[in-house]
């Protein structure tokens, strides 16, 4: 592998034995002069014998070689200004706090209006299973692979990495170059050359999309039902949906099936809580060419929830098009959502009964827990010392036969993107992601701060703060319930006693 130590000269200051592989494309050495010198790649012009080094191959650069020096011209961006409103910061925090929180995630560093990429990577970050298989998956960055599904899966493994590397915020700069080459729209600019804000739900799609086109499902065996990729596995749900044509009675109801990444809850003047948002879109009305009549008519489309996903991504309507001022205008409407989510009402009769043994397991679980309450067993004891130091056990979350389902209907919130603003092409954009218990963090690009539960919960809307706009719901778990010694001496000895009354 042609790897050199190469020097660079950047006006006075000269940096030494840089690493540098010509068989990654060049943004990834310009990305680590950029954390040495804060000049932006835009703004960089780096020169090899009176050859300037492009972005995306190192083509007509020769004689590389160990010890060379390199120029390189540009100046550092001006650091964004300082928070005006007053939070709660990490680096602020007692030792005490430090030492609660020192499993925290670090920020991402804004490189101009791109915080709706920041917010979209820190959301996803939170499921395990998506990071492992990143981490497992063979994408790279080679002159060919920048652009497409290949460069988002091998830009975000190299992220996330570094992420779980360090406590500093870090740079996503060839996150940020990654999704601009593959898709040009999100680097356009405005005035002054910076780049304009993007909507943080497109981002989100584009970037499932590309993971959905590269990362294989999981599963071999005969009895699982094996997905072609594992979005699809592990968030994609499916809705089996009839079509009836209202204005004729002879014309005979359609099925079909259609497969989702995301719910969407819709929002109207009724509409004060997600269940009824999403309820109202699993029947609509729609027009279409009716066979039967030989004209256009209104059909009732009505659609049940026939597979749930491991996550289930909610997506909250609050934009849409002002045709006089050319904007995507905001919604700001109070929609209240739950910590916990049950999803059985927008589910088939069919899945309903699939799910009902996993959601016995949780209702026994709950009688279980009262039980013992009641029994006065809640005082500590020795037995209970030794079931805190044991590791808990969970049921599955996922059905046998299909890996990365729901098998309850039951999520917990885990993530929320939220926009400050009133367009989708202005404002800004956060990430607020669970830590531990009714801990959180709001991840405001580079700056990290803790909050509770009731802090998310007033995400809801109806004014001018952060509101919710993309939800990740998990798999809730359920405790597999595991006797203490005690109690199964307890079963034994009723035995004979039993026998004894028969």
């Amino acid at each position: 592998m042609p790897v050199y130590k190469v020097n660079v000269k950047w006006g006075k200051e000269k940096f030494s034995e840089i690493e540098c592989n010509t068989d990654e494309a060049p943004l990834i050495f310009k990305s680590a002069l950029y954390s040495l010198t804060g000049v932006v790649p835009e703004r960089m012009k780096v020169m090899v014998k009176g050859k300037a080094i492009g972005d995306d191959s190192w083509s007509g650069i020769k004689n590389l070689k160990n010890n060379i020096t390199m120029m390189m011209m540009g100046s550092a961006s001006d650091l964004p200004p300082e928070p005006a409103e007053k939070t709660q910061f990490i680096e602020d925090m007692t030792e005490s706090q430090v030492n609660q929180a020192s499993d925290y995630p670090p920020g991402l560093h804004n490189l101009g209006n791109t915080c709706y990429m920041a917010a979209t990577l820190q959301c996803l970050k939170t499921v395990p299973e998506l990071k492992a298989k990143l981490e497992q998956s063979s994408g790279q960055f080679t002159r060919q692979s920048m652009v497409g599904s290949e460069g988002i899966c091998a830009a975000m493994k190299q992220l996330y990495k570094e992420m779980d590397t360090t406590s500093e915020p870090v740079t996503p700069l060839v996150m940020l170059k990654v999704l601009h080459m593959t898709f040009p729209r999100f680097a356009e600019r405005g005035e002054g050359g910076v780049f304009q804000q993007q909507d943080a739900n497109e981002c989100w799609t584009e970037i499932m999309r590309m993971m959905s086109e590269y990362l294989p499902g999981e599963g071999s065996t005969s009895t699982q039902t094996v997905r072609k990729s594992f979005i699809e596995q592990y968030f994609g749900g499916e809705n089996v949906t009839t079509l009836k044509c209202s204005e004729s009675e002879e014309e005979p109801e359609a099925k079909s099936i259609e497969k989702w990444t995301q719910l969407r809850c819709h929002i109207n003047t009724d509409v004060r809580y997600m269940q009824l948002g999403l309820t109202m879109g699993l029947k609509e009305n729609i027009e279409k060419t009716s066979p039967t009549l030989g004209r256009n008519a209104v059909y009732v489309k009505t659609s049940n929830v026939n597979r749930l996903p491991s996550y289930l991504t909610i997506n909250f309507i609050r934009f849409f098009y002002k045709e006089k001022e050319n904007i995507n205008a905001k919604v700001l409407k109070d929609i209240k959502f739950p910590m916990e989510y049950d999803a059985l009402e927008l589910c088939s009769p069919e899945l309903k009964e699939k799910l009902a043994p996993a959601r016995d397991l949780f209702e026994n679980l709950r009688q279980k827990k009262i039980e013992k309450e009641l029994s006065g067993k809640d005082i500590k004891n020795k037995h209970d010392e030794k079931d805190e130091k044991k590791e808990v056990k969970y049921e599955p979350t996922s059905f046998p036969d299909d890996i990365g389902s729901n098998n309850s209907g039951y999520y917990e919130l885990q993530a929320v993107l939220t926009h400050q603003g009133r367009s989708s092409s202005s404002g800004h954009y956060v990430a607020w992601v669970k830590h531990k218990e009714d801990n959180w963090i709001k991840c405001d690009d580079e700056k990290l701060s803790i909050v509770k539960d009731e802090d998310v919960l007033k995400l809801s809307g109806g004014g001018d703060w952060h509101v919710a706009y993309t939800l990740l719901y998990g798999p809730k778990r359920c405790e597999v319930w595991e006797e203490t010694e005690e109690k199964k001496e307890e079963k034994k000895e009723e035995v004979p006693e039993m026998e004894k009354m028969e």
